[in-house]
């Protein structure tokens, strides 16, 4: 493999090692969608109602999101390649194990252990892209493709799934990440930097307290809103996870102020850009994920798609999207991040705008009614989350980019689950997409401000 000296050093060359850590970034999202399209056809196999659906679906992103800011401290006290090893052997063999579950219990538990490896590795990888591109120049560059990167996964997963259930079973759904994950720690000793542990004395605290509070709380707060989909906002059904889970999230917020090395150092999301970068990638992210889950539907039930139909008609979105993403580093480089946010959020925004006028009307044509919408969002999403993974990350210093990494990977993890199910509540899909592009366009104009 290549090296490149810097310094009077030698480490490998950058470009094998970029592509390595982001196809595990966009695997991480890919399997978090790949089991969207062929849910129905597990639970007739296993004959599941619909509350196990429900769980099943959610039980990867449960845990991904839940143990993401542990994730982050373990990645800054022991070192990110170490953590990213060892997070790859947890996904690898959860996902050489599900393809062969007999039951529903098998197949979920594996879902959830895919999810505790993903934990590991999102913010293990970009505490090694920060060995990676040690110059903040360099690293924003990286950060700006990298935004890019979840979205890319989530479009992949939904359109292989469709493909992949049509053709197949959906069983090899879990080959991509069984895939990837074994190439991975095959060639991360060759590619990847070396990432350290923090020397004994600098060693952040693992903060247990706050990690279990946490976990707990934002699994099941995300669980509760995740159930939302089947039963009434109301319900004790509803209630009891979603009430304990904010429960717990207050008391995490109140041990952390009072902690001596906090899990989540509250001052770390007061700077101004910081904040407004995270809540740009919770609403992309949303964005993204109602698109998918509502077009899906609504193609399908209403237009009469088959699967790979309705994979097919979400290529142009992938397009646009990878197209966009391409020029978003050229264009933060030229005009900054904040800029390139704000721009991508109200291009995003005439594409929901549109989506939610003519593209859920039966009666005009696909290329009329829906492609312009399908063109425009993805455009916008990847110029803003390009934008917004640079402001989020920018300034923080190297021991704390698994902190970063954390967060980051938790916005796009959580705020689409707290978002879609607030969503839901608005009673139509045209709605939803109305509301979302309103969203979309206060925080383009908070960024246009510089104080």
């Amino acid at each position: 493999m290549g090296t490149a000296t810097v310094a009077g050093t030698t480490r490998p060359a950058t470009r094998p090692a970029f592509v390595l850590l982001g196809t595990v970034q966009s695997t991480l999202i890919f399997t978090l969608a790949s089991l969207s399209v062929p849910l129905p056809r597990i639970g007739r196999e296993f004959a599941l109602g619909r509350a196990d659906l429900i769980l099943l679906s959610a039980a990867y992103g449960l845990t991904f999101a839940g143990l993401l800011l542990f994730g982050g401290r373990l990645s800054d006290r022991y070192g990110g390649r170490r953590l990213l090893t060892a997070g790859l052997l947890v996904l690898a063999v959860a996902s050489a194990v599900a393809p062969f579950a007999p039951g529903y219990g098998t197949l979920l538990a594996a879902r959830f252990a895919q999810g505790l490896g993903a934990a590991l590795v999102a913010p293990a990888a970009m505490a090694v892209l920060r060995a990676l591109f040690p110059s903040p120049a360099a690293y924003g560059k990286a950060m700006a493709t990298w935004g890019g990167l979840s979205m890319l996964g989530a479009t992949a997963g939904t359109l292989g799934s469709g493909v992949i259930s049509s053709l197949a079973s959906w069983r090899w759904s879990f080959a991509v990440p069984l895939a990837v994950t074994v190439a991975a720690l095959t060639l991360a000793p060759r590619l990847l930097p070396p990432t350290p542990p923090a020397p004994l004395r600098t060693q952040p605290a693992l903060d247990l307290p706050g990690a279990v509070l946490a976990t707990a709380g934002i699994t099941l707060a995300s669980y509760g809103l995740v159930l939302t989909d089947a039963h009434p906002w109301g319900s004790a059904t509803v209630l009891v996870p979603l009430l304990t889970g904010l429960a717990l999230l207050a008391a995490f917020v109140l041990a952390e102020n009072r902690a001596r090395d906090p899990l989540l150092p509250p001052r770390f999301l007061l700077d101004r850009r910081r904040a407004l970068g995270l809540l740009a990638i919770v609403l992309t992210a949303a964005a993204s994920a109602t698109t998918f889950v509502l077009l899906s539907l609504h193609l399908q039930e209403e237009r009469g798609f088959s699967a790979i139909q309705t994979s097919a008609a979400f290529v142009p979105f992938a397009v646009a999207l990878i197209g966009s993403g391409r020029v978003a580093g050229a264009l933060i480089g030229r005009y900054g991040p904040r800029a390139v946010t704000a721009g991508g959020l109200s291009t995003g925004a005439a594409g929901l705008a549109l989506l939610a006028a003519t593209g859920l009307d039966t009666h005009i044509p696909y290329a009329y009614g829906l492609l312009p919408g399908l063109l425009l969002l993805p455009a916008g999403a990847a110029a803003s989350f390009a934008g917004a993974a640079v402001l989020a990350t920018d300034g923080v210093p190297p021991e704390r980019t698994g902190l970063a990494g954390g967060v980051l990977n938790t916005a796009m993890e959580f705020g689409p689950t707290v978002v879609f199910a607030a969503l839901l509540t608005l009673g139509s899909d045209a709605s939803s997409f109305a509301a979302t592009a309103t969203a979309f366009v206060l925080v383009s104009v908070l960024l246009s401000f510089k104080k």
